[in-house]
């Protein structure tokens, strides 16, 4: 249980690039503007004008960071890591009625708007399912917005012939998931599941005879939390 290794090096997601850009324009109109107008007349403002865009855009900077992460584990098999930093806000069993019609363990890991929002496949397989929701946008904690926010369901079963549902979700704030999943492809725990912008959180769906691996409201790194190990199918 626990992290894995560090990360090797950041870069700056490419989901972020248009938001970013107009983000810098924004901020140097706001900052010529209050030079031109206050500078003269009240430097202090003008300081504080500059502090305040300065700390936004560097929020902003941070939320798009794209850690590069590579799994160290001796194996993959029935490994399921974090999908995502955040925290630990829901480890329960409940009905998944979408795929599985049946009851499953289900982790939920919500990102704030200061965590890396880049996510991570948690399990390495083959994709069997990717599906788009259009929905509400409520509180990303709360426990309906699993079934009734937008949201981007992916299953994968993995080599050792489990099926893993995994549950991007939008939040109060997020308007945008971007799932980079396709059906029928091979895909590894290193390998970015997809993207949700501006607060959200990450479901997963597990069998219920999984050991997990970490307690409510515990942080996680994504692809380097283990947060669950399969059991070998008998």
């Amino acid at each position: 249980m626990g992290k894995l290794r560090k990360v090797k090096q950041n870069r700056i997601h490419h989901e972020g690039t248009p938001t970013l850009l107009i983000g810098i324009v924004i901020v140097a109109l706001v900052i010529g503007l209050s030079w031109w107008i206050l500078y003269d007349k009240c430097q202090w403002g003008f300081w504080v004008i500059v502090a305040v865009f300065a700390v936004l855009y560097g929020i902003i900077l941070n939320f798009f960071r794209c850690p590069i992460r590579i799994f160290e584990g001796d194996t993959t098999d029935n490994v399921v890591v974090a999908p995502a930093d955040g925290h630990v806000v829901v480890i329960e069993e409940v009905e998944e009625n979408e795929y599985f019609h049946d009851r499953r363990i289900m982790i939920s890991i919500f990102m704030s708007v200061t965590n890396v929002h880049a996510n991570w496949f948690p399990v390495q397989g083959i994709v069997k399912l990717v599906r788009h929701h259009n929905g509400n946008y409520m509180r990303a904690w709360l426990p309906k917005a699993s079934i009734e926010n937008e949201r981007s369901t992916v299953v994968i079963q993995t080599s050792t012939g489990h099926d893993v549902l995994v549950r991007q979700v939008a939040g109060a704030v997020a308007r945008r998931i971007v799932t980079y999943a396709n059906e029928g492809q091979e895909c590894f725990i290193d390998n970015h599941l997809g993207f949700i912008k501006f607060g959200s959180r990450v479901d997963v769906y597990l069998p219920l005879d999984t050991e997990v691996l970490v307690k409510m409201g515990q942080a996680t790194t994504g692809d380097m939390t283990l947060i669950a190990r399969l059991k070998d199918k008998e």
